[in-house]
């Protein structure tokens, strides 16, 4: 169960400690969502070779085996670590998650970045809010959406859809193994998500119809091919991938500090 945590305004957590996906206690734990029937999955390669090394997560899961036949996002991440914390906007005010991620992908389709990939997720469950980066050997993407997660509670916008999900591919933008510096920041005042790598803009989505909540982040190996009506999962095929991750900051900004 994640601890709630509202940092005080202008401060900075660093949030590295990668010993807890082995030992089981601190500041990373196994993923997964409860299942309709009582059970519980969890996204977990059982060949999977984890190494904690010079302050980075490193884990190589291939090739990928995990699927789940009817649920879709169950079916899309292979291997994910959730933060046993969550992370809180000040009101009206601003916070930036950043991280340094590597994604490298064996045996993944040519030119097809949703095969396989390593993620950073900022996710909001009280309000279904999903801020990513997914980063494969040559694409990286951008991905901001509002997603009927278990337990979020169902509320009609005064504009625009219920659940919505946009992703923004930038091709050419990485090689397999390269290490980047990616930023999620979100002003609470001005209603405004900007993604940016290595320092560099390249997204930034106004209008935000939600108050970005308690966030817990996520650390995965990932798919996201749609479930074949009549035949199931389809997002296993001998491909795999190995994801690095370090650095990871959690920068809050009080709103007076702002103006």
């Amino acid at each position: 169960m994640s601890k709630s945590v509202s940092p005080p305004a202008n401060q900075i957590i660093e949030y590295s400690n990668f010993a807890s996906v082995v030992t089981g206690e601190g500041d990373w734990m196994p993923a997964g969502f409860p299942l309709p029937d009582g059970g519980f999955w969890q996204y977990r390669e059982p060949d999977a070779v984890v190494i904690v090394q010079d302050g980075f997560l490193r884990v190589a899961a291939v090739p990928y085996t995990r699927g789940h036949d009817k649920i879709q996002f169950l079916d899309n991440a292979k291997h994910m670590y959730f933060s046993t914390r969550t992370f809180a906007c000040p009101d009206g005010g601003a916070i930036t998650f950043s991280i340094d991620l590597a994604a490298t992908i064996i045996d993944g389709a040519p030119g097809d970045l949703y095969d396989g990939f390593v993620s950073f997720n900022v996710l909001d469950f009280s309000t279904g809010a999903a801020l990513d980066f997914f980063v494969g050997n040559e694409t990286i993407a951008t991905v901001y959406g509002k997603l009927p997660f278990p337990g979020v509670p169902i509320v009609d916008p005064a504009q625009g859809p219920r659940h919505f999900c946009l992703f923004d591919e930038i091709r050419d933008a990485t090689a397999a193994g390269q290490l980047h510096h990616f930023e999620i920041a979100y002003d609470s005042a001005a209603d405004r998500v900007t993604f940016s790598v290595d320092g560099k803009q390249i997204r930034q989505y106004s209008n935000v119809p939600f108050k970005l909540g308690p966030c817990t982040l996520a650390l995965g190996l990932m798919s996201e091919k749609d479930i074949a009506p009549g035949k199931g999962s389809v997002s296993c095929h001998g491909q795999g991938a190995v994801g690095k991750w370090g650095n990871i900051r959690i920068a809050t900004i009080a709103r007076d500090a702002q103006s």
